[in-house]
């Protein structure tokens, strides 16, 4: 049986069939759509939170050996979103246009790209995972277990990416609950197993990658079940006598087309080149930070997970301002979409400024439950209250970002957050560190932050990313 309709779900029909919108009903839409994000990445985070907890509690060497490596593990994994999101997005515009079988059409090809994709990216991670730790910096004491961690992520990356792309679609079609429900589960097994496999089986570092890893392969398997036999929309499998599953007239459906390629990579290499240059630039941070010592690496790490705290909520707002920006684009409602656009902007902007209020005040009560090691914290705290004052423009610029991806508008935010990046950031922090080390460093990420923020709320209100129109 498909999966029921909510509230949400009717007042995501209004903007394909054309109706008006109060906004009160526009700002329900926005939080109904945003909340299950939201409860998602917060698990998520807290994931990662307790993951480094329990990897802190190994040592400052085990925290350090993962901390060194993470940033590169963020660049592979956003190289994989970029690619998942260039089909989404089409997905997206072509449920707000009332086509179904255009968007399931985008789904199958999907698949395969996908999945072809992530292949490549493990070849990779196999290939550099053994030299990768001296290429950052880090030191012979901590290089094995971070080349393990750093190949079994890679290797991992299947389910990531696969996971991933299956719940970027149903959130594509409105529905933020199941993979919300899904990413929750998975924070849930990946603690449990973690805990098994660090400390029971004693597999300490590598136990916690394999740990993320089985998380992902069960959270991947159902995300795929839900929306190949349960979608009502997308699902390809099941009731054959339903619209919505009726076959494809292609007789190769799920060969990928070049009109449905091109757009993907219209759309995913501005935000793939965007990825590949921002993590770039997480891993020259890095860089600059490695010298500073083992403590500052693990400081920095943590600090890094701590905060995500802060800006997360954001993600799961951009992540609703996407969905609802490319059903709007789709069904040619531009005065709707903008209304969406400025309410969520205003809404992560709030929520983030009183998340950037809560970590400024317990910020060392956070970096203990990390670490008990007393430099570690002291040095973690100190770094999240400078970027505390950041959180409310760190907000502007995570939901435009979203709301320009919806309207399949990247290269132009794409070429802002590059420049931003790499002439503000890592000029400062290259800059700072030598006199104030990582609190230097922290200094610099705030003044980024901050800086991208304007820039992204000035091309909002400009108005030239609300011009996409669907084909």
């Amino acid at each position: 049986m498909p999966l029921e309709k909510d509230m949400a779900t009717d007042l995501l029909s209004y903007i394909r069939e054309g109706r008006t919108m109060t906004r009160a009903e526009q700002l329900r839409l926005i939080v109904q759509l945003s909340v299950p994000s939201i409860l998602a990445q917060l698990s998520a985070t807290v994931m990662f939170f307790i993951d480094y907890a329990m990897v802190g509690h190994l040592g400052e060497k085990a925290t350090a050996s993962v901390g060194l490596v993470e940033t590169t593990t963020w660049l592979m994994g956003g190289l994989g979103s970029a690619v998942n999101m260039g089909f989404a997005v089409q997905v997206a515009h072509f449920i707000g246009a009332n086509d179904f079988e255009g968007a399931r059409r985008v789904l199958r090809q999907s698949l395969v790209c996908c999945l072809l994709w992530s292949l490549m990216l493990s070849v990779v991670s196999i290939a550099v995972c053994l030299p990768l730790p001296y290429w950052l910096g880090g030191s012979a004491d901590i290089a094995h277990d971070a080349s393990m961690y750093f190949l079994i992520v890679g290797l991992s990356g299947m389910f990531f990416q696969m996971g991933g792309l299956a719940g970027s679609m149903l959130k594509s079609s409105g529905n933020m609950k199941i993979p919300s429900a899904l990413n929750i589960m998975m924070c849930c097994l990946d603690v449990v197993f973690n805990y098994i496999l660090i400390y029971i089986l004693g597999l300490g570092v590598k136990g916690a990658a394999m740990g993320t890893g089985l998380a992902e392969l069960i959270t991947a398997s159902l995300m795929l079940y839900f929306l190949l036999w349960r979608s009502p929309m997308l699902r390809l499998f099941g009731n054959k006598t339903s619209q919505s599953s009726a076959p494809s007239a292609s007789p190769h459906p799920f060969r990928p087309t070049a009109d449905v390629v091109g757009m993907a990579f219209k759309i995913g290499a501005p935000m793939g080149l965007q990825h590949l240059l921002m993590g770039s630039a997480q891993i020259v941070s890095t860089i600059i930070v490695a010298p500073l010592g083992t403590v500052a690496i693990a400081a920095n790490s943590m600090a890094i997970t701590v905060e995500s705290l802060c800006y997360m909520p954001g993600y799961g707002i951009a992540e609703a301002a996407t969905t609802l920006v490319g059903q709007g684009i789709g069904a040619g409602q531009r005065l709707l979409t903008r209304s969406f656009a400025y309410m969520s902007v205003g809404l992560g902007i709030a929520v983030m400024t009183l998340m950037g209020v809560l970590m400024f005040i317990f910020a060392p009560e956070l970096m203990a439950i990390m670490s008990p090691v007393e430099q570690i914290v002291s040095e973690g705290a100190a770094a999240l209250r400078i970027e505390a004052f950041a959180e409310p423009m760190f907000a502007a610029a995570i939901v435009c970002n979203g709301v320009f991806v919806g309207a399949g508008d990247t290269l132009k935010p794409a070429i802002m957050s590059l420049m931003s990046m790499w002439g503000v950031r890592l000029t400062l922090a290259a800059w700072l560190a030598r006199d104030h080390g990582l609190r230097g460093v922290w200094t610099a990420m705030a003044i980024e932050l901050t800086f991208r923020g304007i820039i992204f709320l000035m091309r909002l209100f400009k108005g030239s990313w609300n011009k996409s129109l669907r084909r």
